[in-house]
């Protein structure tokens, strides 16, 4: 594929102050510059996140200064690499994050840190590419890195009906685990179709009277579900937790091990998990796709004042 060019100038999805959806702006800037370990992309498809709703509304666990542009999730095209770049070169197709602070990909073109991408293959949509790295490198984290389940384990997924759920789901059950998932009465089914041979009606009953001396707890839900989670742990088990910092005490007094990350996109996992799509093992889903000038209705999807279908949003860009 031959190498692209850039503009002097390209559409950004803005934030000047933070506030609700409509402080959302989609503005003119300079198209930015790759530094050294970066790579500028021409972005295809950028995807919207919780994570893009704290940003703009000044919640974020991160330091975010003013003005911004919203959105690390991204699939696009390579246009020029910055200094010390050899994985990648312009006219490559690539998907990832932007950079550690979740910034910067709801624009015509982005700047992504080399080690947070990786090639995309050809039968692997824009779309569908742009929906995975963030939920999708949460949910394999958690189980391999975080819990370092192995074949033939037993692990509890809660909230396995969300994004990062229904990827913890499909990768336990890929890597041969015994998978048992929590989740609503509506999505029982969705649940069980992707790989949870074993799915608890949270609102029926409480899981804990079903489960016992599980290897690992993967929490997506937080608050009493967490709490009431040790319970089911073997001695030596672990609960990871994606939402909020377990309770250390707990843990000692139910000797088993806790721990709350913070996803961290890397280009290995992203390969994994592109590979997984390629061969068919892997299942997106993806609740709604917007123009990159809808980002602000994308946000009332995202607080709930304005419906969408059980998914990612993502905002198509270009391509």
């Amino acid at each position: 594929m031959p190498p692209t060019t850039s503009p002097s100038h390209i559409k950004a999805v803005r934030v000047e102050k933070f506030g609700p959806p409509d402080v959302i702006t989609l503005g003119d800037i300079d198209c930015p510059v790759p530094g050294a370990g970066e790579v500028l992309i021409r972005v295809n498809a950028a995807g919207v996140g919780p994570w893009d709703a704290w940003i703009r509304a000044g919640k974020s666990l991160l330091p975010q200064p003013l003005p911004l542009t919203l959105g690390s999730d991204l699939s696009g095209v390579v246009a020029a690499c910055g200094p010390g770049v050899a994985a990648f070169r312009p006219g490559d197709a690539v998907f990832g994050v932007t950079n550690p602070k979740f910034t910067g990909a709801q624009a015509e073109y982005a700047i992504a840190d080399a080690g947070m991408i990786a090639l995309k293959p050809p039968s692997l949509d824009d779309i569908d590419a742009a929906s995975i790295p963030v939920v999708a490198v949460t949910a394999w984290q958690a189980l391999f890195e975080q819990a370092k389940l192995t074949r033939g384990q037993t692990v509890l997924i809660h909230g396995a009906a969300g994004n990062v759920g229904a990827y913890a789901v499909q990768f336990a059950r890929d890597a041969g685990l015994h998978v048992i998932a929590t989740a609503g009465p509506a999505d029982m089914g969705y649940v069980g179709c992707l790989g949870a041979p074993t799915v608890i009606d949270y609102r029926a009953g409480r899981f804990e009277d079903s489960v016992t001396a599980a290897d690992a707890v993967i929490d997506l839900v937080g608050g009493d579900t967490q709490t009431r989670s040790f319970a089911v742990l073997k001695p030596g088990g672990v609960l990871v937790s994606a939402v909020s910092e377990p309770d250390q005490a707990l843990a000692a007094r139910h000797d088993v091990r806790a721990a709350f990350f913070l996803v961290h996109v890397a280009t290995e996992p992203l390969r994994r998990i592109a590979a997984m799509a390629v061969r068919g093992a892997l299942r997106t889903n993806i609740g709604a796709v917007l123009p990159l000038a809808a980002a602000r209705t994308a946000h009332e999807m995202l607080e709930g004042t304005r419906p969408h279908p059980r998914g990612k949003i993502v905002l198509r860009v270009g391509g």
